[in-house]
């Protein structure tokens, strides 16, 4: 039997309870979700690839997630990334109508240059997390604010230390 299988890509800089949130849910849909970390140099994140990757393992290191669950830091395209992993379902999560307008262009263009053999399921994001950001979780650790809503437990110390970093950079 065929494990239906898709990929989770995105910065996670740092990971918050909305991609979790994404996360948990698209293994309800899927045997196997493997989170892609993207090694973009053109964006300016506070964490390295490897860093990101132990942080969502350490989230989700529960013997229930294993086996259904795999990390990988990638760079370049996605769907080349897809490839080499043998997945042609992509989850994006959307937030608002201006995240629907992004996604929705980079599915299309996946879509086209995959000549049509990857797709995108797109998951809403819950209330609780349709402002929830990445950008805004450093912003709150940059200024020292509490961070406990909107990262998992596990991770809250490193991002906070971080913050306290970037703060007397």
């Amino acid at each position: 039997m065929n494990k239906k299988k898709s990929v989770y890509p995105g910065s996670f800089d740092p990971i918050t309870k909305g991609h979790i949130n994404l996360i948990e849910r698209a293994l309800n849909l899927y045997d196997e979700v493997i989170i892609g970390v993207l090694d973009n140099p053109n964006k300016k994140t506070w964490f390295t690839p490897a860093e990101r990757v132990e942080m969502i393992e350490k989230i989700f290191s529960d013997k229930k997630y294993k086996g259904k669950l795999e990390v990988k830091s990638f760079k370049g395209l996605l769907i080349d990334f897809m490839e080499d992993n043998d997945v042609n379902i992509t989850i994006r999560g959307l937030r608002a109508v201006s995240d629907y307008e992004y996604e929705l262009q980079m599915s299309l263009t996946n879509n086209a240059i995959s000549s049509k053999k990857l797709e995108t399921i797109f998951l809403a994001a819950t209330r609780d997390n349709l402002y929830l950001s990445s950008s805004i979780v450093k912003e709150i650790a940059l200024n020292n604010g509490d961070i406990s809503l909107f990262v998992d437990e596990k991770i809250k110390n490193v991002v906070q230390k971080r913050g306290i970093q970037k703060r007397e950079e």
